[in-house]
């Protein structure tokens, strides 16, 4: 026979009331009777009803995270934190994906609204307006994005751009090229910023903006054609998965990294260090993002922390340095006239 509320209530010497309260709503009970309570159904193995919890607290104990694409191991990850956290505190959690498209993402989270408690927007495409639209239609945190007045967890997205910047330069290398993301990825619009910055606080180097690629494998192919006309010794990839695209392509046309071109990108996935040359990467601890989201979201959804209002948390980036990069090959090549072709577009 399943083990029934009232079991519980005998069970710890409290009553029923008690026992809904510090299971469904504990920050309304005192400690010592919370941590009884909740030891004794975890030992009796009592599971609450879940229809009945949402009628008390009228939460439904669920949170949504919405991503713009699972197959990037950047968003898995985030994912791992945000599922670890929130089975910890007792949610679920419902991912969706929007697959790059900005004009999904409202449509998805009003899709969400009656089923969640509270969205997470991880990396979310769509504008300012609309994003301060949701969050007032339901509680929202945003990961890998800033916008005022909404609770934000951020990496420091113009520091491991200097890092990696400072990394090259230190190699020797003069002619450094940026391979940007999508044009309405805020983290790209931080890295693109501080990367113009680095350029004006050193006059000496001569830096190229290659424009915006897809954040795929096939964006890094497109990149490197244009960096091997543009006359780099280097490149920035927006991410991983775009630098070891243009490592593959630079190995179709007879080159190599880090000989003919270091390539550095961004993220430090798994497949960064599976892959030869191991790639050189700003580490961004995305688990400990998607674990800080939750922890965010839950502090607004159960009224914890508000009196200093949303939050600004941003977490720092590592240079990891491997293989991918290199000192500058003696016999590096002058731009070609292709790259007169690509200064006139950028």
């Amino acid at each position: 026979m399943a083990v029934t509320i009232r079991d519980v209530a005998r069970e710890a010497g409290v009553s029923i009331s008690t026992v809904s309260r510090a299971l469904a709503v504990p920050e309304q009970v005192a400690e010592a009777t919370r941590v009884l309570v909740q030891a004794t159904a975890a030992r009796m193995g009592y599971r609450p009803n879940r229809n009945a919890r949402s009628l008390i607290t009228g939460r439904n104990g669920s949170i949504g995270l919405v991503v713009p694409d699972l197959e990037n191991p950047f968003f898995g990850s985030v994912c791992k934190g945000v599922q670890a956290r929130a089975r910890a505190a007792g949610y679920t959690v419902f991912v969706a994906d929007t697959d790059e498209d900005p004009t999904a993402e409202a449509e998805i989270v009003r899709s969400l609204i009656k089923q969640v408690d509270g969205v997470i927007l991880c990396s979310p495409r769509t504008t300012d307006a609309e994003v301060r639209q949701l969050s007032s239609e339901t509680p929202t945190v945003l990961a890998n994005r800033f916008l005022e007045g909404i609770d934000s967890i951020i990496f420091d997205n113009g520091g491991g751009l200097d890092v990696v910047m400072q990394h090259l330069v230190a190699l020797g290398h003069r002619r450094i090229a940026y391979a940007g993301g999508p044009l309405k990825s805020w983290s790209n619009g931080q890295r693109a910023g501080a990367f113009v910055a680095f350029g004006e606080s050193h006059p000496d180097l001569d830096l190229i903006e290659l424009g915006n690629f897809p954040p795929y494998f096939s964006g890094g192919v497109q990149v490197a054609d244009l960096a091997v006309a543009s006359g780099a010794t280097a490149v920035v990839a927006f991410n991983d998965i775009m630098a070891l695209g243009i490592i593959d392509r630079l190995r179709q046309r007879g080159l190599s990294a880090p000989d003919d071109m270091s390539v550095t990108g961004f993220d430090n996935v798994a497949v960064s260090t599976y892959v030869r040359p191991n790639l050189t990467t700003v580490d961004m601890p995305r688990v400990q993002m998607g674990r800080m989201s939750v922890d965010a979201l839950l502090d607004s959804v159960l009224g914890r922390g508000q009196a200093s209002g949303p939050r600004l948390q941003q977490l720092a980036a590592e240079l990891m340095v491997r293989q991918s990069s290199g000192v500058p090959h003696a016999s590096a090549k002058a731009p070609t006239d292709a790259t007169e072709l690509l200064d006139a577009d950028v």
